[in-house]
């Protein structure tokens, strides 16, 4: 069918009139725009006080120029109410809502405390949506997920654990984000997603093609990064940092060209970050902190690289910082802290003349301090905690004028600390603490302008009297100058002047504090932290009574005697009071209704007598040790202890039993009861409560009864210390429950049971002591190898312990094997943090029986090691396993029937100081090894049946007889008895011992039979031609004669001959015709060894004793039975075969 085309021609003009009222009618605003936003103004709850935007808003004004608000042809398109402090009033009926033609929306940092409202989806045109930071909690609608026009999403908020937050589950990432194809930025941090690695890379990468920015802080997502988001290849900034990834960083993400931005900080990153990361040229920000078990090294860095921020603080990066580090021009941020670098610092970071933040501490840098006098942007410089050394010159820091913080603590630096530190125009804080700076702080010029707030110079070797002109630094907060040798009077007076003060510390100085009474308390400042310790005062200082908001007092080590002044307990704000090391005697009362509110009071090693005054009540430490309080403890003393952690009542004459109230402290972490009259049982409970209690003191008491059971599963016993008391019965078997245990010491009680083998599996105990006790039976565990790796110190001396010592338990304390040299740079003591964030420590002690001598450790040092075995019936040889104790510096095993000999072994233990094997049936010669122990100080082998010479050189020239004495057959210096022959020398002991280990082998040492065949038959031929030929018997008489008259006479010796003999007229005594040859030495000193000396006794016709000094000769050559030999009767009869 045809169509006609007249009626469409006249159709036309009516046509585009149509279409052009359409064009125009679309670009109009509908009037009410205005009112819509005054009805969205009047719905919000805001402050009008804290408004910038809202609060201007009226109906006068053109609604297109107000604050926040943008149009384009009258329709309203931009609105920005950030920060406005709006706390409510926003749902799904705003009129906020209505504005349908708003293309960009920030309602950013606000508190709504309310969902997100749904109806966000009628804001189609949105391209730009923040949402951050606005109170908003809760689910995320769906209906966001409608807002295809976004490009930018910003949702992010600042999680803190235990408050409100937006979180992700239905709908979930892949939903929220499946249509919003042409966003470029998504912040989603601090909304909680939950999702897997594999999850979150994927949706991401298949929902948005066009993505720049990815920003997932704090987001509960957990790892691995995918390589699906390479597909991304706009991306530029990736921000990872708070989640558990708990993954490697993968290499592909070197692959982003674009890359700009990297910020992967605490997200359980590990393994070794890929270093080609360094080398992408877009890339300046790299941020990896916390992440400590990630690994890593910094190699060459690009040149003219673009890198900004360079940020590894708490990683476990390590080795050399590389001089092409210089190669980052635009390098301002730099944070290394708390890593393993080492090296010097290079000298090319001269050039980085951006550089505005530098953070190297805490790592092992060492050298001279960098020169960075170039960047004179820089505003905080922190090296603290390094190895540097070397003066700081006046030149480094005159150029940064911009410096606020500088803090080179912690290190080697020497020298005078340059004035020009304190012209720096901006600086507030300077920090030099733990150096090697000495000589005087000389006066600077006046500053009173300075912005000064921090000075800290403690720990140094600064001498002389303290500068006034520190008194100018009137904007001074903080000063602290202890621990110097700063001299001369410091009038306290002279802080009136430091308006500004809050904290000072004088203390440890060789400064004599005085104040002058005549002053206003009033004028005093108000200062929080005072610490004036060991600065020779003698009474409290008055100014303090007025000091409100004291919160940290210090006057210990001082000569303050009397009484404490009841004033001070009324100070409402006093937290810390130490008036410890003082001759404080008395409390002045009353002290009752007192409203302190301490948290740590320390009184002791002062002179307090009487009753022990009452506890604060929400007191976390107390101490009222070495005092001399005479009373009981209060029986309701665990009303008291709500909040305890540290109690120490030892070394007072405190009398009365341990009341069960204490065991209501149920935070207490240390209870030490020690060295007082205390008596009765121990409280049942008290071992209950082990689950919190880390140490347990009640040695040097009068305790009886038995060891209560009940140590609970958790326990947290680290020291447990029942020495010195009157315990009696078993070891406890539910010991075993502390896992945790490091000191166990339940020496000098009543105790009886055999080895502890329960205790095997606590892997962690250093000190073992069983001492004087009634333990029995052998030592070591069966179907056990042992499980003491730590273990250094063991006393079980003063038992009935019997049987063998187990070689393969030894070998088990791999504390006491360790490399001597080693253990120096690692030397430590044990101890116990109280309170963490804190200084305070609780410090185990021990007396140990060493060098002969009983010894009080006041701090047991980890590398000390010892082992006491002595007076018990141990049997059997020393082990050779000994000898693998390398770190030992004390062995006694005295006092046991030890059979064998001494291990050469023992000539390994380099740091041996003190060895004790005496009393016990040893046999042998003395290893001449045992020479090589340059560091033995004390030795006693006394009163075994050692022979041979004593070995000569290094320490054994200090040892004088009574490390000897009690062995026969010992012989050389220090003993007056000298060695005879080679025979007694240590090489031929040695050879001695090879024999008889070659006749107690399976096999026969032929060469040995056939020399002693050889000289059995010559000897046999001699002696026969001596019997039956009378003239060649003469002969050898009388050429014996003459060698023995040529050498005798040399050695200090008469002779006579035979023939002078048988010329004799016999007046002299039947008992002396036996002597050729005498000299005078000291009768006693053999009389005494002669009587040890008796049984069968054969000699040759002719027979030289050195050790006696005396010769035998009986030409008769009889032998018979022998009586005890004297000196002044040697019999020559003995014993023939």
């Amino acid at each position: 069918m045809r169509i006609p085309l007249l009626p469409w021609f006249f159709l036309t003009p009516f046509y585009y009139f149509s279409l052009f009222h359409i064009i125009v009618v679309s670009g109009q605003c509908p009037s009410d725009q205005q009112s819509l936003l005054l009805q969205l103004k009047n719905s919000l709850k805001f402050n009008p006080a804290n408004s910038t935007k809202l609060v201007k808003w009226n109906s006068v004004s053109d609604y297109c120029s107000w604050e926040g608000v943008s149009c384009k042809g009258g329709c309203v398109t931009h609105l920005d109410l950030s920060s406005e402090s709006i706390r409510g009033g926003l749902d799904n009926s705003s009129a906020l809502f209505s504005l349908q033609y708003i293309e960009n929306l920030n309602l950013a940092y606000n508190n709504f405390t309310t969902q997100i409202p749904s109806k966000f989806n009628k804001l189609a045109s949105l391209s730009y949506l923040n949402l951050s930071n606005a109170g908003f909690a809760g689910q995320i609608p769906i209906e966001i997920s409608q807002l295809t026009r976004l490009v930018i999403l910003d949702l992010s908020i600042l999680y803190f654990p235990g408050t409100p937050s937006l979180k992700l589950e239905h709908p979930n990432l892949n939903l929220l984000i499946g249509n919003l194809s042409k966003i470029t930025e998504l912040h989603l941090d601090g909304v909680n997603i939950s999702a897997q690695g594999t999850q979150w890379c994927q949706a991401i990468s298949s929902s948005l093609p066009n993505l720049r920015v990815l920003s997932l802080s704090t987001c509960s997502l957990s790892g691995p990064i995918h390589n699906s988001l390479l597909e991304l290849q706009s991306l530029s900034e990736i921000r990872l940092e708070s989640n558990n990834l708990s993954t490697p960083v993968p290499d592909f993400l070197s692959n982003f060209t674009n890359l700009t931005s990297l910020r992967l900080a605490n997200s359980g990153l590990y393994g070794t970050f890929p270093n080609k990361i360094f080398q992408v040229p877009t890339l300046r920000i790299i941020d990896l902190i916390g992440n400590q078990e990630l690994q890593g090294s910094l190699l060459d860095f690009p040149m003219n690289g673009a890198l900004r921020s360079l940020l590894l603080a708490r990683t476990n990066f390590s080795g050399l910082l590389p001089e092409s580090i210089g190669h980052l021009k635009m390098l301002s941020r730099v944070d290394l802290s708390y890593c393993n670098f080492t090296g010097p610092i290079p000298k090319s970071m001269a050039s980085l003349t951006q550089l505005v933040y530098v953070d190297m501490s805490a790592n092992k840098f060492n050298g001279s301090v960098a020169l960075l006098s170039m960047a004179r942007n820089l505003t905080d410089i922190n090296l603290s905690y390094n190895e540097l050394e070397g003066q700081i010159n006046s030149t480094h820091w005159e150029n940064l004028t911009n410096l606020v913080n500088l803090n080179l603590g912690t290190n080697k630096l020497n020298g005078s600390i340059p004035l020009s530190l304190f012209s720096l125009p901006l600086l507030q804080k300077l920090q030099l603490p733990n150096n090697q700076f000495s000589g005087q702080l000389l006066e600077f010029a006046n500053i009173s302008s300075n912005l000064l707030d921090t000075l800290d110079l403690s720990s140094n070797n600064l001498e002389g009297p303290v500068p006034r002109s520190i008194f100018n630094l009137r904007r001074l907060k903080i000063l602290t100058l202890s621990s110097n040798n700063f001299s001369g009077s410091f009038p306290l007076n002279s802080v009136l002047q430091l308006r500004n003060l809050s904290s000072l510390d004088l203390s440890y100085n060789s400064l004599l504090l005085s104040y002058n009474t005549n002053s206003s308390q009033s004028s005093f400042p108000q200062i929080t932290t005072l610490k004036l310790a060991s600065g020779k005062l003698t009474t409290f200082p008055d100014f303090l009574r007025s000091q409100s908001k004291l919160r940290i007092l210090d006057l210990s080590q001082n000569q303050i005697h009397g009484e404490i002044p009841n004033w001070i307990w009324k100070l409402r704000s006093l937290n810390q009071l130490n008036l410890s090391f003082n001759s404080l005697v008395t409390l002045e009362g009353p002290l009752s209704n007192l409203t302190s509110n301490l948290s740590v009071l320390d009184l002791h090693s002062n002179q307090l007598q009487g009753q022990i005054p009452n506890f604060p009540s929400f007191a976390t430490y107390l101490d009222y040790s070495r005092n001399n309080f005479s009373s009981s403890i209060p029986t309701n003393i665990g009303d008291f202890l709500v909040v305890t952690v540290f109690l120490s009542l030892s070394s007072n004459k405190i009398d009365g039993g341990i009341p069960e109230s204490i065991c209501n402290a149920s935070y207490l972490q240390v209870l030490d009861l020690s060295n007082n009259s205390l008596g009765g049982s121990i409280p049942q409970c008290l071992t209950a409560i082990s689950g919190s209690l880390v140490v347990l003191n009640l040695r040097r008491n009068g305790l009886s009864g038995f060891i209560p059971e009940g140590f609970p599963g958790q326990c947290s016993l680290k020291t447990l210390d029942f020495n010195e008391n009157q315990l009696e019965g078993q070891f406890p078997k539910s010991l075993a429950n502390c896992r945790e245990l490091e000191v166990l010491n339940l020496g000098n009680n009543q105790i009886t049971d055999t080895y502890p083998c329960l205790l095997k599996n606590i892997s962690t105990l250093r000190v073992l002591v069983l001492r004087s006790n009634r333990f029995y039976r052998h030592i070591g565990c069966p179907n056990s190898t042992g499980n003491w790796p730590m273990l250094q110190i063991v006393d079980i001396a003063h038992n009935n312990f019997s049987g063998q010592i187990p070689g393969h338990c030894l070998k088990t304390w791999r504390a006491m094997m360790g490399n001597g040299d080693d253990t120096q740079s690692m030397i430590n003591h044990l101890q116990f943090q109280v309170l963490k964030f804190s200084d305070v420590y609780y410090q185990d002690a021990l007396t140990v029986t060493t060098k002969g001598l009983e010894m009080e450790l006041i701090k047991i040092l980890t590398v000390f090691t010892s082992i006491d075995i002595s007076c018990n019936n141990f049997s059997g040889s020393i082990p050779e396993q000994v000898g693998e104790l390398k770190a030992l510096y004390g062995l006694n095993m005295s006092n046991n029937a030890l059979t064998g000999t001494i291990p050469v072994a023992l000539g390994n233990l380099r740091q041996l100081e003190s060895l004790d094997l005496s009393n016990n049936s040893l046999s042998g010669s003395i290893p001449p090894k045992l020479t090589t122990l340059t560091f033995l100080s004390f030795l006693n082998l006394s009163h075994n049946q050692l022979v041979g010479s004593i070995p000569i050189g290094n320490q054994f020239s200090t040892f004088g007889p009574t490390s000897f004495e009690g062995n026969k057959g010992l012989c050389g210096v220090p003993l007056r008895v000298k060695c005879s022959s080679t025979s007694d020398s240590p090489d031929a002991a040695s050879k001695v011992n090879n024999n008889n280990n070659k006749e107690s082998g399976t096999g026969f040492d032929w060469q040995s039979i056939y020399t002693g065949l050889g000289f059995g038959v010559g000897a046999g031929v001699v002696a026969i031609l001596l019997l039956l030929w009378e003239e060649g018997r003469n002969w050898m008489d009388d050429s014996i004669d003459k060698i023995l008259l040529v050498i005798l006479p040399m050695m200090g010796f008469s002779y006579r001959t035979r023939h002078e003999w048988d010329d004799d007229d016999g007046e002299e005594d039947s008992e002396d015709d036996s002597m050729y040859f005498t000299e005078d030495f000291d009768q006693d000193a053999n009389e005494s060894e002669d009587k040890e000396f008796q049984g069968p006794f054969c000699v040759f016709c002719s027979k030289l004793d050195m050790s006696r000094k005396s010769a035998i000769h009986n030409p008769n050559c009889t032998c018979h039975l022998s009586p005890p030999i004297s000196s002044s009767s040697s019999s020559s009869s003995s014993l023939s075969s």
